[in-house]
């Protein structure tokens, strides 16, 4: 019997390729790992790593252990969600994860709905973007995840293998000014008119979902500052630091009077999806759950 433990462990190291790396990762110290390392390789009679220099390879067994592993810790999260989901739901309690504009949007929206509903059922909130927020849904952390991407950015299909997905919305992406700028009273634009700017970039996917956008309008956006607060991007450009490009689901909760969103001529778009286990949408409550939020989409 494997120690799931040493078996993380060594997930970790194998992917990292060093023990200080892995213990970085871990939280703990590299001492801690090797000896979690010596004691696999006790259980399995033989070596699992060949040192080369400053780093380690696999032998045949730790590739092996490496692949098989993998599934192994795989299946047992996702068995450890399911219990602990069916186990949570008993008392009627739903953990979504949702990146930061649902939680102050759709999240609200739908649990309003909830409310009425099912005024038993307790919701727990966890903010995170992808892919980490799929992470937590694997290790079984969270039900839901409310997760984005943009048109033709390219999916990891091994983050979601298994888990059921619901699309909620397609987004149009608008430009935000200061209220003085000269194209802020203008219904559209392109973003052609908004080259010579500069630009307040969002999350890493974010920009390069401006990349994409800019390159498509023939320029190359000079990206001045960048932050994932969506507050922060308001307020950098209400201060004329620059313009950004949003999700027009932010513009729900605009909260600076010196700032306005023009719509912008551009293929552009943000799709948002929920992600769940299959096995927990036949749950009543998280039934009720997700048709609350395809309901609180569809007025977004």
């Amino acid at each position: 019997m494997f120690d799931t433990r040493q078996l993380e462990v060594f997930a970790t190291v194998a992917r990292t390729g060093s023990f200080s790396a892995a213990a970085r990762l871990l939280h703990c110290t590299q001492p801690a790992v090797s000896q979690q390392m010596r004691a696999l390789e006790r259980q399995v009679g033989g070596p699992l790593f060949v040192r080369t220099g400053r780093g380690l390879h696999l032998t045949e067994a730790g590739r092996i252990l490496a692949e098989r592993g993998s599934e192994l810790l795989d299946q047992l999260a996702t068995t450890h969600q399911q219990v602990s989901a069916i186990a949570t739901h008993d008392i009627g309690t739903i953990r979504i994860c949702a990146f930061p504009s649902a939680n102050v949007s759709l999240v609200p929206a739908a649990a309003a709905i909830l409310a009425e509903e099912r005024p038993q059922l307790r919701l727990e909130l966890v903010e995170e973007e992808p892919p980490d927020s799929f992470a937590l849904l694997r290790r079984g952390e969270v039900d839901l995840v409310l997760s984005f991407s943009y048109l033709d950015e390219p999916q990891d299909e091994a983050t979601v293998n298994g888990m059921l997905s619901v699309p909620l919305l397609r987004e149009p992406l608008a430009l935000l000014v200061p209220a003085g700028h000269r194209l802020a009273g203008r219904e559209r634009v392109s973003l052609t008119e908004a080259a010579e700017e500069r630009w307040i970039a969002g999350c890493v996917r974010c920009q390069r979902a401006l990349h994409q956008a800019c390159g498509a309008a023939g320029f190359v956006p000079d990206i001045t500052c960048s932050t994932d607060d969506n507050l922060a991007i308001q307020s950098l450009v209400t201060a004329g630091l620059g313009v950004a490009l949003v999700p027009r689901l932010l513009l729900s909760f605009l909260q600076h009077p010196g700032l306005r969103a023009v719509e912008v001529e551009s293929a552009a778009q943000r799709l948002t999806a929920l992600y769940t286990w299959p096995d927990l949408i036949r749950l009543p409550i998280m039934r009720a759950t997700v048709d609350a939020l395809i309901s609180a989409s569809a007025q977004a």
